[in-house]
């Protein structure tokens, strides 16, 4: 099933089954913005590594006659990155609604690298519980200023549950560990 939402009727959804269906017939080019280690330990077969990070549009595949579809985990990204599409002038973008997410809670297939770094989101959380745990220890061992490095974070990771927005996963995404993963 297609839907259109609104951003001048140009960006519609695709949802899982339908996308299914068009990656079988050969009629789409499937374009995974997530970042390199997410794709490295799990992407749908046939997608194509265009992280969001670095999203340049004369990247996309153009000389096709293929559906141009764009997909992240849950459907955010791929949704920033179809408004710089059409800010860029391209007609209509579709994108998977609900990403992977949706993709693997209707059954169907990915490739996954066990050897592949963790998921961008465990980097976050392992950093962000560490930085928490610290500024209460601190801060009930040393001196309660240190509390204020739990308050910031648990206000950081507040933002980024409304927003979408995480900038800690945008600064992880920079480091060399996560930036040089083979593309699959």
């Amino acid at each position: 099933m297609i839907t259109t939402k609104r951003v001048g009727d140009r960006l519609q959804t695709v949802d899982a089954q339908t996308l299914k269906h068009w990656l079988d017939a050969g009629t789409v080019d499937l374009i995974d913005v997530r970042e390199p280690a997410e794709y490295a330990g799990e992407h749908i077969p046939g997608a194509i590594l265009l992280p969001l990070s670095k999203f340049d549009i004369s990247q996309i595949p153009t000389n096709t006659h293929k559906k141009l579809v764009l997909h992240c985990q849950s459907g955010n990204r791929s949704a920033q990155a179809a408004q710089k599409l059409l800010a860029n002038g391209v007609e209509q973008v579709t994108h998977l609604e609900g990403g992977l997410t949706a993709w693997k809670q209707a059954g169907y297939p990915t490739e996954v690298n066990k050897n592949a770094p963790i998921s961008l989101m465990r980097q976050v959380q392992i950093v962000a519980g560490s930085l928490v745990l610290l500024g209460t220890l601190l801060g009930a061992f040393v001196s309660p200023w240190f509390l204020i490095l739990s308050g910031f974070v648990g206000a950081g990771l507040t933002f980024a549950g409304i927003t979408g927005n995480c900038t800690l996963a945008m600064l992880l995404s920079k480091l060399p560990y996560n930036r040089n993963i083979p593309s699959s």
